[in-house]
């Protein structure tokens, strides 16, 4: 074995070893449990097939409900956490004197944690918006936590502002990437600013929103902290995510067994999503 497969083998062990462990044993694991009805207490499980599957589909109905409500968070989501990133990069990469500055201003939402996020959030459509709706008369404004709808939109709200810094940063890269001669040549031919963001910018941009929806589209979808910060479900698990759902299902109500199965179909769902989602989005990709 020569020098180069001797570091090669150093950095990659290492990784792959901790990858097996931590990834791909317990989620082997976690699908052998799927077929059982362990509790997470006793240590015995008995194998009972297809049947925690089955339950899943003809008797919870919550885990059909929440995952309608999930999908819908995650294509909204998708859509206002990348035209908020994307609008940002647009500001940012004009030349202003305080770009720097609002670089750093947009994406500091990102480094705060979701738990932290959820709570002040909370406070300001409880308090907040309360004192302001009460002022003026506003009852919209009111009680903003406490319906379904208004609850949803917290929750877009509060997934929005914590990832339109972090889809910015990818949309700067992608932006900073095209060529200026190229951007100066259609202005020179009598392009607007909007005939150069249709044809040009967008199309040449396309790699970046591949992995920008892939991004906000796995993590709508396995959101949890702040699910539980802001709504915690509530009302009546109206607002309550898939993760929330299977976290409940398993250290709540003590049913590991079933709680895997919903976590398989949850992986397997996902993974279909995202995987459509890619292909048709690498199709779309222009090069430069």
């Amino acid at each position: 074995m020569n020098r180069t497969k001797l570091w090669f083998a150093f950095f990659v062990v290492p990784i792959l070893i901790a990858f097996i462990m931590v990834v791909i044993i317990p989620a082997i694991v976690g699908i052998y449990y799927s077929f059982t009805d362990w509790n997470g207490i006793n240590n015995n499980a008995n194998w009972i097939g297809f049947s925690n599957y089955i339950k899943v589909f003809t008797e919870d109905k919550q885990f059909i409900e929440n995952f309608i409500f999930t999908a819908k968070f995650a294509l909204v989501s998708v859509i206002t956490i990348n035209l908020l990133g994307f609008s940002l990069a647009l500001l940012v990469t004009r030349g202003l004197k305080i770009s720097n500055f609002l670089r750093s201003i947009f994406f500091m939402p990102n480094l705060i944690g979701g738990l932290i996020l959820g709570f002040v959030w909370q406070f300001i459509f409880t308090k907040a918006f309360d004192a302001v709706g009460d002022k003026l008369g506003i009852a919209f404004l009111q009680g903003w936590l406490a319906d379904t709808t208004t609850g949803f939109w917290g929750l877009v709200i509060l997934m929005s502002w914590q990832m339109a810094g972090y889809m910015m940063v990818i949309y700067i890269a992608a932006l900073q990437n095209i060529p200026d001669s190229l951007m100066e040549a259609a202005e020179i031919d009598g392009a607007t600013f909007w005939h150069r963001l249709v044809h040009i910018i967008i199309p040449l941009v396309a790699p970046a929103f591949t992995v920008g929806i892939f991004l906000t589209l796995s993590n709508s979808f396995k959101l949890y902290d702040q699910n539980l910060a802001l709504t915690n479900g509530g009302p009546f698990a109206s607002t309550q995510m898939i993760a929330m759902n299977i976290y409940n299902t398993a250290f709540k109500f003590n049913q590991f067994g079933l709680a895997q199965a919903k976590a398989v179909i949850f992986l397997i769902a996902v993974a279909a999503i995202t995987l459509t989602q890619i292909y048709y989005s690498k199709k779309r990709e222009v090069e430069m």
